[in-house]
């Protein structure tokens, strides 16, 4: 025996990452007894702890293989092993959970059903065949249902189900991919779905009605097939659906909802299917095949059958596949795409809750599609684009909430203090940070009302449960009118840190790079609080975590109206051409002659030459609105962006610019003080064109193309003289993609590196972990201080 123990040796193995709820301690246990190693594994605060002792060379196998052979939903990101003291363990057990000290755990997103469990969901032998709520440890909903950690039943939404004998026997043989899958169910133990009229009634199936008798699945698909739209809950929340291919269904859907044109996503049932819809690259079919399950922005098909309500003037469409057993069943038994869009009214957060769902979709919804499993975390669905993979491979990242969220990111420099980071306004996040990680909530919504405000705060206080984590440090933007600014205020016994808007995409793309030392950043947007009190929106910026300076700007002009020349872009095409010639035309261009009143027209000009209620900007988005609306695209608009998003899609119909054709867009630059991106030139040739009748789709590609090469001139020369050799690229512009690839490829070309965001979007969902990023920097240095200029 003294021999045996002698050759033998143990290792404690601490492993942090996505490691609870993915089947990762069934795997550790098939991998150790495979070997004939002793010892244990155990789930804790931290993530999981493993002892193994056996033979050295067997130990020395199970390290080798741990990380390579991992389940596909783990996501290791340390291992730290020690030698031990021998215990003489010969078999190797799964121990109880501990939950001590401070949680550092990181919660697996909800993923989309695995194969396996679709094969048993089709299987009519299967006791789970159309069971809407199969998963097990390789899919399902993780993040929507978890309570608390350690991942354990008790502390999720499954907690009020008991296990029927065979789901336990399942749950705790270390042998079953169920093995402790905390929401595992079946249909004699699990949740049910119901049918409800409007009014919260229950609708019953009679015997005899076909496949799934009884079956409130297969009623609601009949439901949609008739042309009804229902609400349907799902993992994070609940969808508004309705059949995709009749107009007068999705028109209906959209006078309801009261969403006039802001495209609908749509859902529809495999790869096969949604190629009919869409035009499909390759890496636009793995985005939608992946366990996350986005919705993927691809050009429409000009024969999809989709009704025109579908995405209204757009060329693309969104599209999802299914991600639930609910959604799969759904789809096979509609057999046609459904729309698929957010169950909410106006502004509002999605609803979650059955009743509030009750309440708020009543008057939109016919029907409602509801199951017993509680929703602990609302959270929508995330959107995607795919790049050009020359550029790079992976996706841009639209709206980065389910199947995303809650993954942790790096934290470059370690806070001082955990800190609470609250965003902006517009597509609003929040940030946990502490040590050397950062959690970024899911997708919030526009912060302009009460709803979404609630919806902020208890977003917060989960995530302040979760991780078991107090701020030290709050960031907020330094726009004093945010709701976001005014929640940071309130909170008590904290440092406060302002960081500016613009800094804080910076930082974003620099600390989710791991980019230590100063860069050049492009940061084009719609707006940002300025420290000199004007709006800023088209920067040049030198700088790093810690501070930065102004190397250029967008020429500034006049927004007409504040927020008012947001909604109607034709005020911001009156303003460039007040500021290209000295003074706006008496009357509107051609194109948007029929399209705006001449004495609003005269009004707003006399607005921008006197100044009055229109501060200065060097928004770069105003800039696309305003060409947007010179080429009689869009004088108004009903959604963030819309103008934009058309004038880019416009710029796709027309053949490749060469470089000589691109609208011209000077540098001033006079030393010191920062560049000038000068576009009333572009104005002027842009206002040439039009007048000789030269279209649209190409004025818009020339415009894109001029902008393009100005960017990348203005970064090089930024570069040049601070001796850097990367730019980040942020700001909403920026997804736009004819205009990210053309920067990017561009300042590759001159031998620079363009850092594109990467699992987080380029718009202000990054804003919040830029900010702690910053917070986290200065903390170190001096408190109670803002990001400004330096």
């Amino acid at each position: 025996m003294s021999t045996a123990l002698e050759s033998a040796r143990r290792v404690s193995a601490r492993i942090e990452g996505v490691v609870q709820g993915v089947g990762f301690r069934p795997y550790v246990y098939k991998l150790a007894s495979g070997l004939g190693l002793g010892g244990f594994i155990l789930n804790d605060e931290r993530g999981v702890l493993i002892e193994v002792e056996g033979g050295p060379a067997a130990v020395d196998r199970f390290l080798e293989r741990l990380p390579a052979e991992a389940p596909p939903l783990a996501r290791i990101e340390r291992v730290a092993t020690e030698p031990v003291e021998l215990r003489g363990e010969r078999s190797f057990v799964i121990a109880a959970s501990r939950g001590e000290g401070t949680p550092a755990v990181q919660i697996s997103p909800d993923m989309a059903t695995c194969d396996d469990c679709l094969v048993e969901l089709g299987d009519p032998g299967d006791r789970r065949y159309r069971y809407p709520f199969t998963n097990c440890t390789n899919c399902g909903p993780r993040f929507t249902i978890v309570a608390g950690i350690p991942y354990d039943r008790p502390l999720t939404t499954m907690a009020g189900f008991e296990m029927c004998p065979a789901c336990r026997a399942e749950y705790e043989d270390p042998t079953d991919r169920r093995f402790h899958a905390q929401p595992n169910a079946c249909p004699e133990c699990g949740p049910s779905v119901r049918l409800l009229d409007a009014s919260g009634a229950e609708l019953a199936g009679a015997a005899g009605e076909g496949p799934g008798d009884g079956d409130a699945v297969a009623r609601t698909a009949q439901a949609l097939l008739d042309g009804q739209i229902v609400a349907i809950k799902g993992i994070g929340g609940y969808h508004l659906a309705c059949r995709a291919d009749e107009e007068d269904v999705v028109a209906g859907l959209r006078g309801r909802k009261r969403r006039e044109e802001k495209p609908f996503a749509l859902m529809t049932r495999d790869l096969t299917s949604a190629a009919a819809l869409v035009e499909l690259t390759g890496p636009e079919r793995q985005l939608l095949s992946g366990p996350q399950r986005p919705i993927v922005i691809a050009r429409r098909r000009p024969e999809a059958i989709v009704a025109p309500s579908v995405a209204p003037g757009n060329p693309d469409l969104g599209v999802m596949l299914p991600y639930s057993p609910l959604h799969e069943l759904l789809l096979a038994d509609c057999g046609v795409d459904l729309v698929m869009t957010s169950g909410n009214a106006g502004d509002e957060p999605i609803a979650f809750d059955d009743g509030e769902a009750l309440a708020l979709l009543g008057e939109i919804a016919d029907r409602f599609c509801v199951h017993d499993r509680p929703i602990h975390t609302r959270t929508d669905d995330s959107v995607v684009r795919a790049l050009d993979p020359g550029v790079r491979a992976e996706p841009l990242i639209i709206r980065r909430s389910r199947g995303w969220v809650p993954d942790s990111l790096p934290m470059p420099v370690e806070p001082r203090a955990p800190v609470l980071a609250c965003g902006a306004e517009l597509k609003s996040t929040f940030c946990l940070a502490r040590g050397d990680r950062a959690w970024v909530s899911h997708h919030i919504g526009d912060l302009k009302n009460f709803e979404t405000l609630t919806s902020f705060r208890q977003g917060v206080e989960h995530f302040e449960r979760l991780l078991q984590l107090e701020p030290g440090i709050v960031a907020h933007d330094m726009h004093p009118d945010y709701l976001s600014t005014a929640y940071a205020l309130e909170r008590d016994g904290v440092e406060q840190i302002a960081v500016q808007h613009h800094h804080a995409h910076l930082a974003a793309v620099l600390a989710e790079h791991g980019e230590s030392g100063r860069a050049v950043g492009a940061i084009y947007d719609g707006s940002g609080y300025g420290p000199d009190r004007t709006v800023w929106g088209g920067e040049l910026l030198v700088g790093d975590l810690g501070g930065y300076e102004r190397a250029g700007l967008l020429f500034p002009v006049r927004l007409p109206g504040g927020d008012a020349a947001v909604r109607e872009p034709w005020r911001m095409a009156c303003a460039w051409l007040a500021a290209a010639f000295d003074g706006a035309p008496g009357r509107p261009p051609e194109p948007l002659a029929g399209a705006v009143d001449p004495g609003s027209w005269e009004a707003i000009g006399s607005l921008c030459r006197t100044g009055f209620a229109s501060p200065l900007t060097t928004s770069a988005g105003r800039l696309f609105d305003a060409v947007a609306a010179l080429c009689g695209i869009r004088a108004e608009v009903s959604y963030e962006g819309q103008a934009a998003i058309e004038l880019e899609a416009i710029a796709a119909l027309a053949p490749p610019v060469d470089p000589a054709a691109a609208y011209p867009m000077p540098l001033l630059d006079e030393q010191p003080g920062p560049m000038v991106i000068d576009a009333r030139e572009t104005i002027r040739a842009i206002l040439d064109d039009l007048e000789r009748g030269v279209g649209p789709e190409l004025v818009s590609a020339r415009f894109h193309a001029g902008f393009a090469a100005a960017t990348v001139e203005a970064a090089l020369r930024a570069a040049e003289r601070n001796g850097l050799d990367a730019v980040a690229l942020s700001g909403g512009v920026f997804q736009n993609r004819l205009l990210l690839e053309a920067v990017a490829s561009g300042l590759t070309g001159r031998g620079l590196r363009p850092l594109i965001p990467l699992q987080l979007p380029a718009g202000d969902g990054c804003i919040s972990y830029g900010q702690a990023a910053v917070a986290s920097v200065q903390s170190l240095t001096s408190p109670s201080v803002e990001s400004v200029p330096r």
